[in-house]
């Protein structure tokens, strides 16, 4: 189904959150929505494993990486492995590595920059409890509209 978030903005005004513009577009696909889920985890990816190797069908992953430009939350790897288990899309408050390769991987990815350094496996973080960046919070089971305009959130799907 096709959307736009400025549309959508205009139809429900307040009703949404929007997010402030601070992150790039790096996966295969800009345009992306649906149900979040929803991770607090800084620097290390074990629990963003574990999320993508479920069923992701109409789900966005939401990741607080407390905004850490250390290292890299995910890569090709983890982004053909979200899209093959069928997720949406990933928004990660933090940085993304493997940037040419993860475009040509049909998922959405948005995150604030790219480095090369990958992260510690310390198996922690926290699954499904609303985290709050981007002068919006994200709560699981609301809805997340993203394209190439930004990120526009709703309590209720709009689609």
């Amino acid at each position: 189904m096709t959307f736009k978030t400025t549309d959508l903005y205009d139809v429900h005004l307040e009703q949404l959150q929007v997010a402030a513009p601070i992150f790039r577009d790096f996966g295969g696909r800009q345009r992306f929505h649906g149900k979040i889920v929803t991770l607090k985890a800084v620097d290390d990816n074990t629990y963003l494993k574990a999320a993508f190797e479920t069923p992701g069908h109409g789900k966005v992953l939401v990741v607080d990486a407390a905004g850490s430009l250390h290292c890299a939350m995910m890569g090709d790897v983890m982004a053909a492995l979200g899209a093959s288990n069928g997720w949406e899309g990933v928004v990660i408050h933090g940085c993304i590595r493997d940037s040419a390769d993860v475009a040509r991987v049909d998922i959405g990815v948005k995150a604030l920059a790219t480095i090369p350094r990958k992260t510690v496996k310390r198996n922690q973080g926290i699954m499904d409890i609303p985290v709050h960046f981007a002068n919006v919070t994200f709560c699981p089971g609301y809805y997340l509209y993203a394209d190439e305009d930004g990120i526009v959130l709703s309590a209720e799907p709009l689609l």
